[in-house]
């Protein structure tokens, strides 16, 4: 091999690396929201975010619904009882440069109880301070979920 072929090899690796570690990251920072949500710790969840988020639910037939980061923030921390959501299995992560979008079926449940499923679709912006969640929508069904 050539030095030439080599240092293309390394470039390339050196790519695979990067992006693997980005796919990574952005996937972190959507189990963050998770981790905060079951912690009650909105701050947590206030970290991941830029100061104008905005989450979209699509609930059945309903028109979506558009709520900003604090309302959506209140009314966690108004929901009585424990919470867990997590992914049912490897979200699909897509980055170019510094924007990216994590998206991945999800199970939604309250005090150990299943309540719904769905898919988790968060945009995220690599900002000076790492990346940050600009949108998060979502659907909520209690039908077709896979296991229950």
């Amino acid at each position: 091999m050539t030095t030439r072929t080599l240092l293309s090899l390394f470039a390339f690796a050196l790519g695979i690396f990067a992006r693997t570690a980005d796919d990574s990251d952005v996937v972190s920072i959507a189990k963050k929201v998770f981790d905060g949500m079951a912690a009650r710790d909105t701050g947590m969840i206030r970290s991941t975010l830029m100061p104008e988020a905005r989450f979209y639910s699509m609930r059945g037939d309903a028109p979506p619904v558009s709520t900003s980061a604090e309302d959506f923030i209140a009314h966690l921390a108004s929901v009585q009882g424990t919470l867990l959501e997590r992914f049912t299995g490897q979200p699909k992560v897509l980055v170019h440069g510094r924007i990216a979008q994590v998206w991945g079926e999800y199970e939604f449940l309250r005090d150990g109880k299943f309540v719904h499923c769905g898919l988790d679709s968060f945009s995220l912006f690599k900002t000076s301070e790492g990346w940050k969640i600009a949108a998060i929508a979502y659907t909520a069904d209690t039908t077709g979920c896979p296991g229950h």
